[in-house]
């Protein structure tokens, strides 16, 4: 990771005054701006560092961080050079802010997202949280069309993704820094979504249901980029999923995960693509064999001559009946830009208990609305193109796999929206 530096002029200019007259002050600043001179800001000591606070060695405290009772405060403090860094970044990603240019392509019409492969860069910044803080946090706008398309729409208010020991090869006193355990988190801002309630509601349905998916909470936010605390609104606070979601609701995070992205994340006949199976764990071992059973047996011919064997070959490699669940939630709430419209927002996990891909939801802020881009899923699929999605459709033709959906759909009716449960 590059070294941040800050630059500095004022004492080299104080230095100067005693040898130089009035009229080459401006002279001299120029030339030092010339010469980009630079300060170390390695220098610091962690002094509100604690194991509870700070340290990997602490468990993730879930209280603390995804309180559901209460709209706590973060603060994020970076300094304007720095800011301004991350705003030509975006820029030479998606054009000029609050325009409609579609990126270093060139302009876009009428306001279109333009698919960017590039995540925004981390800078170093300060986080502060009940009068603690957190010391040269890697700090990113995040997001895929809700980024762009803020941006191009002149708003600020953006999401942020925190690394919180992103910089530690720079500042060796931040090695394994944690925030109550955790080292990723994502600070939603709420896009298209006057209620802000849309990702905290699905998710929490989701974890009710029995299924791994990640914690959230409401936070009000502020960003110092150097004329002081500035507010942005509120935002839900999300827990990662290749972070402590793996490490907390399965035994161990050693399995491969992969956040599927692009024509093979559909798994349709044709689109397998391991450059889209983006692997979040264990990426320097080039074993996508999980991946490639699950594509090879969902297109397997037993599907239609031998239903009974394609079922057990399936479910050697999948965990069916977790995606069966999920299908019942996810269609109940109305989530549309995921699996069924949209190739992308799902992770798959190698669950080392089973050896089987388990399927967690990600990205839930389009819930509980009638969709765009085609709407919404019907709950019996009508309309669904089987062979362009194939985990959704090959499964509800099958008799065994419907009845087992058609039983969650009834569960999540009854149990999800219950007055005494939400």
């Amino acid at each position: 990771m590059k070294n941040f530096k800050t630059i500095l002029f004022s004492t080299l200019i104080v230095f100067t005054l005693y040898s130089c007259a009035t009229d080459e002050i401006a002279d001299v600043v120029e030339e030092l701006e010339d010469q980009n001179v630079i300060i170390d800001d390695t220098e610091f000591t962690a002094t509100d560092w604690t194991v509870d606070t700070h340290s990997k060695d602490a468990d993730p405290n879930f209280e603390e961080v995804f309180k559901d009772n209460t709209v706590k405060r973060l603060d994020l403090v970076v300094t304007s050079e720095r800011w301004q860094t991350m705003l030509n970044n975006m820029e030479s990603l998606y054009g000029t802010f609050g325009g409609t240019s579609g990126g270093p392509g060139g302009p876009g019409t009428g306001g279109a997202t333009t698919e960017v492969d590039e995540n925004p860069i981390f800078v170093p910044a300060e986080v502060f949280y009940q009068n603690k803080e957190w010391y040269r946090v890697g700090i990113r706008f995040k997001g895929n069309s809700s980024l762009q398309s803020s941006w191009q729409a002149g708003i600020l208010k953006l999401s942020f993704k925190l690394d919180f020991d992103e910089f530690e090869d720079d500042y060796p006193q931040i090695k394994n820094q944690r925030f109550y355990g955790f080292k990723k988190l994502s600070l939603k801002n709420n896009y298209d979504d006057k209620s802000m309630l849309r990702e905290k509601v699905a998710t929490d349905v989701f974890r009710n249901a029995g299924l791994a998916a990640s914690h959230t909470a409401f936070y009000t936010v502020y960003v110092d980029h150097g004329n002081g605390p500035e507010y942005f609104g509120v935002y839900t606070l999300v827990e990662e999923v290749d972070d402590t979601v793996i490490d907390t609701q399965f035994s161990d995070d050693d399995g491969n995960l992969y956040k599927p992205d692009g024509d093979a994340a559909s798994f349709a006949s044709g689109t397998y693509n391991e450059d889209e199976y983006v692997k979040k764990t264990n990426e320097d071992e080039a074993d996508f064999s999980d991946v490639s059973d699950l594509y090879s047996i969902l297109h397997n011919a037993t599907r239609t001559t031998d239903p009974a064997t394609w079922r057990t070959n399936l479910e050697a490699v999948f965990d069916t009946d977790v995606f069966l669940k999920y299908l019942a939630v996810n269609t109940v709430v109305q989530n549309w830009d995921t699996y069924g419209r949209m190739t992308h927002n799902y992770f798959l996990y190698n669950n080392p208990d089973t050896s089987k891909l388990t399927w967690i939801p990600w990205d839930n802020n389009e819930a509980l609305q009638t969709g765009k881009m085609g709407g919404s899923l019907p709950l019996d699929f009508s309309g669904l193109n089987a062979t362009q999605w194939p985990i959704i459709g090959y499964l509800y033709q099958d008799e065994e796999y419907k009845a087992k959906y058609d039983t969650y759909v009834q569960e999540v009716i009854d149990d999800a929206f219950n007055e005494t449960t939400i």
